[in-house]
């Protein structure tokens, strides 16, 4: 049986567009419940200003008070991030790269050119640092403002991401409009000849994360991120639903025969636990 690796994403991009204020505790509380489930990859939150994403607050006394560090990433959107992740001895840093400019100024204010130099230099600290670096290839198919996306623009922009060194790339439909043909063919062009690690990451807006997952499938991705209870979205991208939920990632996964190491049942009691501490009817 294969081994399809899950990357719980929801303490992060499930709750940065919610208006739900969690606590450290709360949300400490929630990822040793995914973890009881079996998940060993989660994204804890991130290092951005407080004031463009509250719910992140607290993201450094979170980190301190988990006990399985090699187990949890943190995004962080530039070179202040960068310091601040390494005073914490975060072992995972993510990047976030919108290939559009409209995005990306949306996103960070910045151009994609400016992105990508200030990417170079936090990759290239990350390496001496001996930090994991991966990033998310946003609005890789479509954006909010500029439409659909050239995957000839998006293979360049990942080929020099790769040059820089970067452990992982994370192909990210954002706004969930991707069809499973466009993420075939997009990931057909990526993986020629090339030795990066790449994940997939698929937003549900137009019901079809899944689709896209087993599209990803065929072409031999075997790493996706999902949200517990389906929770996210991008508060920059107007519309983007929320992500692909993890129990029915799993679920899928299981009826194909591909395991993930994650036990279902525990899996919705973290549902279950979500719901009730985000007062969300999930």
């Amino acid at each position: 049986m294969e081994f399809i690796q899950i990357n719980e994403v929801g303490p992060r991009d499930g709750l940065q567009s919610s208006d739900v204020m969690l606590s450290v505790d709360e949300k400490y509380t929630l990822i040793r419940a995914l973890e009881k489930s079996g998940i060993n990859s989660i994204e804890i939150g991130s290092f951005v200003n407080p004031r463009s994403v509250p719910s992140m607050v607290g993201t450094d006394e979170l980190f301190k008070k988990l006990d399985n560090k090699s187990n949890y990433s943190v995004l962080i959107p530039n070179l202040k991030g960068f310091d601040i992740a390494c005073k914490n001895n975060i072992r995972e840093i993510c990047l976030v790269l919108c290939v559009t400019d409209s995005m990306n100024l949306k996103n960070i204010n910045k151009t994609v050119k400016e992105s990508i130099k200030e990417f170079k230099q936090i990759i290239k600290k990350a390496q001496k640092a001996g930090i994991r670096s991966k990033c998310y290839i946003s609005v890789a198919f479509h954006c909010p403002y500029e439409g659909r996306v050239d995957s000839g623009h998006v293979k360049n922009i990942v080929n020099e991401i790769i040059s820089y060194g970067i452990d992982e790339i994370v192909i990210a439909d954002t706004i969930g409009h991707a069809l499973p043909t466009e993420v075939s063919y997009l990931f057909k062009g990526l993986l020629i000849n090339s030795s990066a690690e790449f994940s997939a990451h698929f937003h549900d807006t137009k019901g079809l994360g899944l689709a896209n997952v087993c599209a990803s499938l065929e072409q031999g991705i075997y790493k996706f991120d999902s949200s517990i209870g389906g929770l996210g979205g991008c508060p920059f991208a107007p519309g983007s639903k929320g992500n692909i939920s993890t129990e029915d990632l799993v679920k899928m996964l299981y009826k194909m025969d591909l395991n993930t190491g994650i036990d279902l049942d525990c899996l919705f009691k973290a549902r279950e636990l979500t719901s009730r501490i985000t007062t969300l009817d999930l």
